[in-house]
């Protein structure tokens, strides 16, 4: 046990157990760790305790205590397809109680009392007792409602059924697809704006499933940025996750463009300008630039005249997303008319008064914002569609990032559903030795139940719309969550245990519904039974190849790969696969301040790894013996599309041997993460016209499809 400075008292110890925060955890290496007991402290004063001593601890496990006590019935209870559960119901003692259940598709249910006696409970003022009744184990999916009655009383919440498990197709588990992984702000074509978008989204759907005969795209999150600049460039730290991107929309496929005068589609045609000439060029991405192009021509699309049946579509899209998207649109106006300058402290707080007095004054603002995300929906289901019609088995698998911006929209919105003065991240690992801090809020975990976890499923549902299948990034967030509060190191937090019990299922329940596959990357920290756990549910898990390492350090047969997983040779937080084997990242790292040792040492470990990897894939011949950096790249693919796994990922920067890394992971502003264009080995820029004409890609799907 690593001892840290400070004594975690019995109160604080015991609060921490009632709050799900832990106290220790094994680190990466296996040894345990305790967390310090500011950290401690810190978190569960996030979590709206009053923690900040031993009499505030008492009094915030007493206070717990009563609202068990105090609500007449749970705000929600999560059960598996075919299991009954019970719910305690709170009402003054001696006083009848009631309960019945609308089912979702209207027809009720009276449920039955059980004979269980709770003593009561005197709270000072009044004396409460508990009734049990029992929820049966025939109830169908979805979500129910549960009303409590008892003498001018009236309990609300709700009763989720989920699936026991969530089932591949079988057509999947039959042929074992495999697909192409994309960061679609990098994959540009003739007619981006500087920035990969649907349009481009959907061509590359459509060519990866006819020329190479892959089933899935898979892409990163295209969650909703910044109305204005500085636009964060990390598509996982996005200002809200239910919705999406208005910089990815392709404005020539706006329909109500082809009926502009003449004079107007000039313009836009020289607001396109500028942009597109940054397509041939291998330099960052210019979010901002493109922007200011783009919002200057949707705005005078958004004025141009709408048929009567576009009209009603998008009467029917805002109805449908209702609040949710009323507050974002209102969140982005509010931004934009405040770029710069501190917002108002009523606003900032979100007072309904105030907010509702910029809503009448914003009104046909705040609709462009709407009608942006209107046409984005639009956009991603075409792309969808056009990857399935085009043949593709899944079509697109969208990507769930982890957290928001913690001044975003979502943020705003959602209030106290998010814990504030914490950060989420993950504790130090054999790649980022000092920790990371990722600056999202996280859900507070005891207001998201008490909010039924309606934020949540919102989420999860955004998410699988059009989707075929759907990535979670740091599906351990559902279990647990590392927390750092602010003012700390990364590496001085605490863990935070969720209902994953609750969560994994509502997850299956919305994928099920969407008839989506779900993927969690179950990497990093965890214990094992986390993946039997996912996999038990019928999630599927992550392998990335160049991880998978026997005891002594050799690459791990295939064979012995987990099949219910999808695999990839790399990640997108980490250099491309030439590079990382050449150990080229080493010296970038040692730059970046990220390596804690000798980067000779470091660079020992890479060469050795490599060569360790060469001496496997010759033994199992798919690599000559006179190899050259592409036989190394194709070897490793055919490393993972050897395994069981049922899905196996390839990257489009392994395809046409980019170099440069997405992300470094622990750095912001010292490397240009998430804003690097897909480029060949010469650093020439590759366009979505001729990305599936290139010869190393070909020579790539070739050694992919003599594994098949």
């Amino acid at each position: 046990m690593t001892e840290e400075p400070g004594a975690v008292t019995e109160v604080l110890a015991a609060l921490a157990r009632e709050c799900g925060v832990a106290l220790e955890y094994t680190g990466w290496d296996g040894q345990r760790r305790a967390s310090s007991a500011s950290a401690v402290r810190a978190v569960l004063v996030a979590m709206g305790m009053d923690a900040h001593d031993d009499a505030g601890c008492s009094r915030a496990l007493a206070a717990i205590d009563d609202h068990k006590w105090s609500r007449m019935v749970p705000p929600v209870t999560v059960l598996r397809e075919g299991h009954g559960s019970q719910i305690p119901v709170h009402v003054p003692d001696g006083e009848p109680a009631e309960v019945s259940l609308t089912l979702e598709d209207g027809s009720s249910r009276r449920l039955e009392q059980l004979d269980v006696y709770v003593p009561p409970r005197h709270d000072g003022t009044r004396t409460i007792g508990r009734a049990t009744f029992a929820v049966p184990g025939d109830l169908p999916l979805g979500w129910h409602k549960v009303e409590a009655l008892t003498t001018g009383r009236r309990g609300r919440g709700y009763v989720v059924v989920t699936p026991a498990r969530l089932d591949v197709p079988a057509w999947v588990r039959a042929r074992r697809p495999w697909g192409l992984a994309a960061q679609l702000y990098s994959v540009r074509s003739e007619r981006s704006w500087g920035i990969g978008d649907f349009g481009d989204l959907g061509d590359l759907g459509a060519l990866a499933a006819v020329r190479t005969g892959a089933d899935f795209l898979q892409i990163n999150p295209l969650h909703a940025s910044e109305p204005v600049s500085p636009i964060e460039a990390s598509p996982y730290l996005p200002t809200s996750r239910r919705f999406l991107s208005p910089l990815y929309i392709r404005i020539e496929d706006i329909p109500e463009v082809a009926y502009l005068p003449s004079q107007q589609r000039a313009v836009l045609a020289w607001e396109s300008e500028r942009p597109r000439r940054m397509n041939a060029s291998s330099d960052s991405i210019d979010r901002d630039t493109v922007w200011r192009s783009k919002v200057s021509a949707l705005e005078q699309v958004y004025v141009a005249p709408r048929s009567a049946g576009r009209d009603a579509q998008f009467e029917a899209f805002c109805m449908r997303e209702g609040k949710a998207l009323e507050d974002y649109a209102t969140w982005c106006s509010i931004a934009e008319g405040h770029k710069g300058v501190p917002w108002p402290e009523e606003l900032a707080t979100g007072v309904r008064t105030a907010v509702e007095a910029w809503r009448d004054e914003h009104a046909d603002r705040i609709m462009f914002y709407a009608w942006l995300q209107w046409i984005a929906d639009e956009q991603l289901e075409r792309a969808q569609r056009r990857a399935k019609d085009a043949g593709m088995g899944i079509g697109l698998m969208t990507d769930l990032a982890v957290g928001v911006h913690p001044y975003g929209a979502d943020a705003w919105a959602l209030g106290t559903v998010m814990a504030r003065g914490v950060a989420v991240g993950a504790p130090p690992d054999m790649y980022n030795q000092k920790g990371q801090d990722w600056s999202q809020p996280p859900w507070q975990p005891r207001a998201l139940e008490a909010n039924a976890y309606l934020p949540f499923r919102d989420v999860v549902r955004s998410a699988v719309r059009h989707a075929g299948a759907l990535r979670i990034d740091h599906i351990l967030g559902l279990f647990r969550q590392w927390w750092i509060p602010a003012g700390h190191e990364a590496s001085d937090g605490a863990y935070v245990q969720f209902d994953h019990e609750a969560l994994v299922g509502i997850l299956a329940l919305e994928a099920q519904r969407a008839g989506a596959i779900v993927i969690g990357e179950d990497l990093g920290t965890l214990e094992p039974w986390v993946s039997d756990y996912l996999n038990e549910r019928g999630l599927l898990g992550t392998v990335v190849a160049l991880f998978e390492k026997q005891h002594d350090g050799s690459p791990t047969p295939p064979e012995h790969y987990r099949a219910d997983a999808l695999v990839s040779v790399t990640v997108h937080d980490l250099p491309p696969t030439a590079a990382y084997l050449a150990g080229e990242h080493i010296a970038t790292r040692a730059e970046l301040g990220l390596i804690a040792g000798s980067e000779a040492d470091e660079r020992a470990k890479s060469d050795h790894e490599r060569d360790r990897m060469v001496e496997f894939l010759r033994s199992r011949d798919w690599m000559i013996e006179d190899w050259n950096e592409e036989d190394l790249v194709a070897g490793v693919h055919k490393l993972a599309l050897a395994s069981p796994a049922l899905l196996t990922s390839v990257t489009l920067t392994d395809a046409v041997g980019e170099r440069r890394s997405q992300n470094h992971p622990g750095t912001n502003t010292e490397y240009p993460n998430w804003r690097v264009p897909l480029a060949d080995s010469n650093g020439v820029p590759v366009m979505v016209d001729d990305l599936f004409d290139h010869p190393r890609l070909q020579r790539l799907i070739e050694a992919v499809r003599s594994m098949r």
